[in-house]
């Protein structure tokens, strides 16, 4: 992927002053028509050299302070890398003992608390491992699948970059309701700067398999694994985005789901104790 990054960057600024000529050409064919909108076009002219001596100068007189951020970016990477694998071999070593873990917790559970709050307690943790293990092992499954078609439709049609946005859209496929679109709009502004058409295409390619995702992939790998209305599948996702951002967005849904099937439960258990008739809470027919 690394050699793919390098190579997609190089084409991508190498391809902007071929992409402005091609929009220039483009626009004087139009002149007799759309005045006003060709010479807007004719107008954009970028100064390149310019350009690279203004960043000269902004390097040479803030040296220091760029020196400075480097340093302290380069920190936050190395202190990030060694938390990471520093979870990560702790979170091996849960797997390795969650059995042991599991049976621990359940006798503190009871030793603690009333026999009827931890068996309420347990069966809400047993909900939510199942909730989360579906949705988890569905959407990697899902985006799997997803990947590969659009790996070999673009190799198909000889679209660029086809291994790295492939990857990308797998990726980002991992976000539900809006990830693959993410991925969608980054491709086709990578495939842009070499092609214009090519994008089209790919944008084209992309309705095409989404679709087939929607209505065949997801509903057989994923389905009704977490029992959430797509409303409320919405809602959790724009929220848990906007509150911790990406892993927000992948733990709210199953998290979302648990808190609904327990307000189910609690609305029906209500009903039932009640003895409301079932005409009083159902639609009316019209």
């Amino acid at each position: 992927m690394i050699p793919e990054v390098m190579r997609t960057f190089r084409t991508i600024g190498e391809g902007i002053p071929i992409l402005l000529n091609s929009l220039y050409q483009w626009a004087s064919q139009f002149e007799g028509e759309w005045p006003g909108f060709s010479q807007w076009i004719l107008s954009l002219q970028v100064d390149w050299e310019g350009f690279a001596h203004s960043a000269l100068q902004f390097l040479r007189s803030g040296a220091s302070n760029f020196l400075s951020s480097t340093v302290n970016v380069a920190t936050s990477v190395v202190g990030g890398v060694f938390r990471g694998i520093m979870g990560l071999i702790f979170a091996i070593y849960i797997l390795l003992r969650k059995e042991t873990l599991a049976v621990q917790f359940k006798k503190m559970t009871y030793a603690f608390l009333p026999e009827r709050v931890a068996d309420e307690m347990i069966r809400i943790l047993t909900m939510a491992e199942k909730t989360f293990s579906n949705f988890m092992a569905g959407q990697c499954v899902e985006a799997m699948i997803l990947g590969s078609l659009f790996f070999a439709a673009m190799l198909l049609f000889r679209l660029p970059y086809a291994l790295m946005i492939s990857v990308l859209i797998a990726f980002t496929a991992l976000i539900p309701v809006f990830g693959a679109f993410v991925g969608c709009f980054i491709g086709a502004f990578l495939i842009l700067v070499t092609s214009p058409m090519k994008a089209v295409e790919f944008v084209v390619l992309f309705c095409i398999l989404q679709q087939l995702e929607n209505n065949l992939i997801y509903p057989r790998v994923v389905g009704t694994s977490v029992g959430l209305p797509a409303m409320w599948v919405m809602m959790a996702v724009t929220v848990g985005g906007s509150t911790t951002g990406v892993v927000g967005m992948l733990v709210s849904v199953p998290l979302a789901s648990v808190l609904y099937s327990l307000l189910r439960e609690k609305v029906y258990r209500n009903l039932r104790v009640r003895r409301v008739p079932a005409g009083k809470w159902k639609p009316r027919e019209r």
